[in-house]
């Protein structure tokens, strides 16, 4: 069995989806022939490496990168005949290029979502997506063979939007950190004399809107001026990539709230500095408005690190395991459950974190979604029973 990964970016400028995509193919191809297909951009040369054994195939794409079109892409498509396409993410070229083969092939098609039809995702530059709606991709989403998503709540959003297709509730996976390397220890190091010996309440991601940044300073604001003793044990570590300027947007803030000695900005982290992060911390938030399935949730888990996190996370076992703390999404909801983290004690926060990394390893273990992987794929060709993880 052949199947074709149809990405628009195979390096870290696909955010979470270049681990959640890589690991995923790294995992399946054991049993199953991977081919890659994404778009070159500005990571490539030193991301792809990381895709081992696997070469991902890259075109350069033409006219605008976000789209993402290239020639030649949907031609390689055609060449490697592979016996199912799946395409992760929406709304660009390997979405119609997907499609188009299906058309032209009657092979199957699957699609993941990853959190691209959330309703606050559908509001984000609405009327281009209505467009490509209307041009393919609800005709592409009616026609495949399945839906992959990583959540019941977001199988619940699909069937809302009206999709009647078999969909298959995967989550995403995640690898347990090994040792700790002298590099990661002098980067922990640095992070350590930064805090001051200050507790690290971490975000790590990118920064744009739909990571709900913004009510986080609000909030970290609210708690400092309720409990002013916060300021002298605990400081705001945010850590990302910027996105469409929403960076500045954030440093001005913090400049306006007079909040510069207790908020910094590490800017873009991955790999060892990544790892760092992680490993340097004592808690970690995410008070996003809309997600799939966050990776980096699971990577706190990973680091037994207890977590803050809203409903939109999609995360609810972590709320039942009591690994989580769940917030709302404004500045007031979100300083409340920031005063309740912080007014734990160290024991009770580790033991979140315990619990965490006991669910992670439990439940999202690449073995076993690369091997739920490989059932749906099996089924989709293949027919007879249905998979567990399939709703019919």
């Amino acid at each position: 069995m052949k199947i074709a990964y149809l990405l628009n970016s195979v390096s870290r400028k696909a955010g979470g989806l270049f681990e959640i995509c890589k690991r995923l193919a790294q995992t399946t191809c054991r049993e199953k022939e991977i081919v890659v297909l994404g778009m070159e951009d500005e990571f490539t040369k030193t991301d792809v490496i990381q895709w081992a054994p696997l070469r991902p195939t890259v075109f350069p794409p033409v006219l605008a990168r976000s789209f993402g079109y290239a020639l030649g892409y949907s031609q390689y498509l055609a060449e490697v005949c592979p016996d199912i396409a799946h395409v992760h993410g929406l709304w660009t070229y390997p979405s119609f290029a997907g499609y188009r083969w299906h058309r032209r092939t009657k092979r199957p098609l699957i699609y993941t979502a990853h959190g691209m039809l959330a309703p606050w995702a559908l509001r984000n530059s609405a009327w281009k997506k209505r467009l490509v709606r209307a041009l393919w991709e609800d005709a592409a989403h009616r026609s495949a063979a399945c839906f992959h998503v990583n959540s019941e709540a977001e199988h619940l959003t699909l069937r809302r939007h009206g999709l009647r297709i078999p969909i298959c509730i995967i989550p995403n996976g995640i690898d347990l950190p090994a040792g700790q390397s002298s590099e990661v220890s002098s980067l922990v190091s640095d992070l350590a004399s930064v805090a001051r010996g200050r507790n690290l309440l971490l975000y790590l991601g990118r920064l744009h809107p739909k990571k709900n940044l913004l009510n986080l300073i609000r909030a970290w604001k609210e708690a400092l001026n309720s409990h002013p003793s916060i300021l002298n044990s605990w400081m705001l570590a945010i850590a990302g990539w910027d996105q469409g300027g929403h960076e500045a947007r954030l440093r001005q803030l913090t400049t306006d709230l007079r909040l510069l000695t207790s908020v910094i900005f590490l800017g873009p982290r991955f790999g060892a500095d990544r790892d760092a992060c992680y490993r340097a911390c004592d808690a970690f938030v995410l008070p996003s408005l809309s997600e799939g399935l966050p990776m980096t949730v699971l990577e706190a888990w990973a680091y037994a690190k207890p977590v803050l996190m809203t409903s939109e996370c999609n995360l609810p076992e972590g709320f039942v395991a009591g690994a989580a703390l769940q917030t709302g999404t404004t500045s007031k909801q979100i300083a409340a459950r920031l005063k309740q983290l912080i007014e734990m004690s160290d024991d009770d926060r580790k033991a979140m974190g315990a619990r965490g990394r006991a669910l992670v390893a439990e439940t999202f273990s690449w073995p076993r979604i690369g091997e739920q992987m490989r059932w749906v794929y099996e089924w989709v060709l293949g027919g007879g029973t249905a998979p567990e993880t399939i709703r019919l």
